[in-house]
């Protein structure tokens, strides 16, 4: 019995080690080995045509802001639409659509009038384009001025390449709740998956909230599928083509200071990652090297993290008595998970400082681990309502 607990608690160990030190390291490394050339100019008059599109549910607090951003975008007028799908919006969305559109007939408003979820929106809209590019988007990620220009050079740069992501970044924001560390993980995502682009040119995944396609690899979203984004990145890579990362395209997002509404979006996002994975679960060895095991390595295993942390809290307290070493990590981590949801309790309304570190770790499992078992009850409905992030 001995013997198994050992096995258990070593590859609970490797599994859950892998997605947040071994490969990050791994990735960071080889990306420096990589060196990039100098992107050339761009001819105005041969800039490709693009479809801004993007699914807007009740986001009057936002949705003035966004549409300026993107009217404001250095880009040629003729060669720019932005299509909006308001989801039965209940609050000023409609009439703020309607609004823009009369002042500038390249907004084009689509106005559900039942809720359908992000998936069927961006379907339909997406079938309504005639563009060569698609620029996908979220109601709350503001653009700076030159981001279009730079994703469409960078998809340029190249041959075969599908799509490019752009880097999110949280503006100034309150330093209370948990947007400490929420804005040091997007940092890290950041920096992982344009490594992930310079060495194998598949960052796992894109960014909903901003990223270019071209319009003949946007594939139709399956109904009732959050995630739709990272669908989206395996697609592409699926059909062997290139996707790329530029650093320089910046967008920015408010980030929330709610732990309740951060952990409802990580649940949403946790239910998709399930859909993904079963979705293209022949994308693991069909693709297997190099995509498929970055895919493993910086997705899946993370994914099913929940699972070998609740082996190795059981394992580790078995081998007490055969090695101190085992006593050692025992302690270690119970240490971990109670320092952990003290952190959690205190982020409620104030600065929980080096704990917030392990509390969000552990709120981002518990989360996964709640988006598994609603995937596993079944999916009624995609229909979301947006997170509280506006700050005070």
């Amino acid at each position: 019995m001995t013997i198994f607990w050992q096995y258990t608690f070593w590859i609970s160990l490797l599994v859950i080690g892998t997605p947040y030190f071994i490969y990050p390291l791994l990735m960071l490394f080889l990306a420096r080995l990589r060196s990039e050339k100098p992107l050339g100019l761009l001819n105005e008059e041969d800039l490709p045509t693009v479809d801004i599109l993007f699914a807007a549910y009740n986001e009057e607090a936002v949705l003035e802001e966004k549409l300026q951003s993107l009217f404001n975008l250095d880009y040629p007028q003729d060669k720019i639409r932005i299509r909006v799908g308001s989801d039965a919006s209940s609050d000023r969305t409609n009439s703020i659509l309607e609004n823009w559109e009369k002042k500038d007939k390249r907004l084009i408003p689509y106005l559900f009038k039942r809720r359908s979820g992000k998936s069927p929106i961006l379907n339909f809209i997406k079938d309504d384009s005639e563009a060569d590019l698609l620029l996908l988007t979220d109601a709350n990620i503001i653009f700076e001025p030159q981001t279009l220009k730079l994703l469409v050079r960078r998809m340029l740069s190249q041959k075969n390449v599908a799509a490019v992501g752009a880097d999110i970044h949280y503006g100034d924001f309150e330093k209370k709740g948990i947007s400490g560390q929420e804005d040091t993980y997007l940092k890290l995502e950041n920096r992982i998956k344009y490594a992930e682009a310079k060495t194998a040119a598949a960052p796992l995944g894109l960014e909903g909230g901003c990223y270019l396609i071209k319009r003949d690899y946007f594939p139709e979203i399956p109904p009732l599928f959050y995630m739709e984004d990272f669908f989206v990145t395996l697609h592409v890579l699926n059909r062997k083509a290139r996707i790329l990362w530029e650093p320089m395209a910046r967008v920015w997002e408010d980030v929330s200071v709610s732990p309740t509404e951060e952990y409802k979006r990580k649940v949403r996002i946790s239910i998709g990652n399930f859909q993904n994975l079963v979705h293209y679960k022949h994308f693991l060895w069909r693709r297997l090297w190099p995509q498929g095991l970055m895919y493993f390595s910086h997705k899946v295993l993370r994914w099913i993290s929940p699972f070998f942390l609740l082996l190795l809290l059981i394992s580790a307290p078995q081998l007490l008595f055969v090695h101190w070493f085992y006593g050692l990590i025992a302690g270690i981590y119970m240490a971990f998970i109670g320092l952990g949801l003290f952190g959690i309790l205190l982020s409620q309304k104030f600065s929980s400082g080096i704990l917030q570190y392990p509390g969000h770790f552990i709120n981002m499992n518990l989360a996964l681990l709640e988006g598994f078992l609603n995937y596993i009850k079944g999916i009624k409905t995609n229909a979301w309502q947006p997170t509280q992030r506006k700050q005070a």
